[in-house]
């Protein structure tokens, strides 16, 4: 069988021509290691035409196929990316304030369709709205950074708190009937964040620290909020976005566009992990192992949620989309994005495969549901024989 790779250097001008799609459909792989040059030419060629800007990680198996960095971490001091820099998760972050809720309910602390208020009386507006709405967004709960756009004075870092002091002030209706609609909410996430607190009577970082990341060993992860409780983070990699107008990478602190990241950043569970794409293996190793995650609660996680009305399947699990790729088959995944990060993982159970992308740039305009598909053609090519 004849073969060739696709070359490994593409030019700025060549990819703002010829999508990503179509150059690679022309790419024929044929061995093990054929595959591994073959993804490393499009991140290459991406990370050349400054469309990407972080780490990288495929495993198959539990097996890391390819793993590598791309830029810097720190464009003050000049320091660069390696496996062991350490990247906000942002929205990622919602599949270990899920499991946070799994592990509470396996205690026999609460159910999934508990209601909220019974946890969060100040919040006695919203009487129908169920554990199980909060954690498949459909729970029609008012998006709370629309809500402090107009309400909060930002003078000061808001919190959970915050969040719950706004709504019982202002008491904003739900958007819908629960359970009848599905739109995504940062505010249950955020608002789970504190039912674990008031349930485990530690602080939402304490309870995964605890529960999750010190038994699976993922010594580089932690909840951390850089301005509200600044500290020092070994190999951490600052988010940057573009000043367009000073043509330069900088801090999201310094434009008006970008600086809610400070009055924003006491808020925990909708975002505000912090990780490796090494421990994010760790993390997806475990959610096979039936000693951290038994069959049932598996179900539960990664089952799309019906709505009421319809019955119709949504997306979305608890803490993770769900879906059925044509090429790689059943696919559980989420994006994460914030000011100055981009970040992605994604589970393919039926191939046992794993791909982690963490991002520090903004700048970054490539679609993680681009780099999907290319990489679900190249991982499930065939071997020559």
């Amino acid at each position: 069988m004849v073969s060739f790779i696709c070359p490994i250097h593409l030019s700025t001008q060549a990819m703002k021509k010829i999508s990503l799609l179509l150059f690679l459909s022309f790419c024929l792989v044929a061995t093990a290691q054929d595959r591994v040059e073959s993804i490393d030419s499009i991140f290459t060629s991406l990370h050349a035409g400054q469309k990407f800007n972080g780490n990288v990680l495929i495993a198959e198996k539990g097996e890391v196929l390819y793993k590598k960095s791309f830029g810097l971490a720190n464009e003050s001091t000049g320091e660069l990316l390696t496996d062991q820099s350490v990247f906000e998760l942002a929205s990622v972050s919602k599949q270990f304030t899920a499991m946070g809720i799994v592990l509470l309910r396996r205690d026999g602390k609460l159910k999934y369709d508990d209601r909220m208020i019974e946890y969060l009386p100040e919040l006695s507006m919203y009487p129908s709205v169920t554990i199980r709405q909060m954690l498949n967004h459909t729970s029609g709960l008012p998006d709370y950074e629309a809500l402090f756009d107009s309400l909060y004075d930002k003078k000061s870092i808001a919190t959970n708190q915050t969040i719950i002091d706004v709504l019982s002030k202002y008491r904003p209706s739900l958007m819908f009937e629960a359970g009848t609609k599905w739109e995504y909410s940062n505010t249950a996430y955020a608002l789970l964040a504190t039912i674990i607190e008031r349930l485990s009577g530690s602080s939402y970082g304490a309870f995964l620290q605890k529960r999750i990341f010190l038994p699976l060993k993922m010594k580089q992860t932690l909840v951390h909020r850089r301005r509200y409780q600044p500290k020092t983070i070994p190999h951490y990699a600052f988010g940057y976005v573009r000043d367009t107008a000073a043509q330069k990478n900088v801090l999201p602190d310094s434009l008006p566009a970008t600086n809610f990241v400070i009055w924003l950043d006491g808020i925990v569970g909708d975002g505000s992990v912090n990780s490796t794409v090494n421990d994010l293996l760790k993390w997806d190793r475990a959610l096979y192992n039936e000693k951290f995650l038994s069959k049932e609660e598996a179900k539960e996680v990664f089952e799309p949620f019906s709505l009421t009305t319809r019955k119709t399947k949504t997306y979305y699990g608890m803490g993770w989309f769900i879906e059925t790729d044509k090429i790689c088959g059943k696919i559980a995944w989420h994006t994460g994005g914030w000011p100055g990060y981009r970040t992605y993982i994604e589970r393919q159970p039926e191939q046992d495969r794993t791909i982690i992308i963490l991002q520090n740039h903004n700048s970054v305009v490539t679609p993680f549901a681009d780099i999907r598909k290319i990489l679900c053609t190249h991982l499930m090519k065939k071997e020559s024989l």
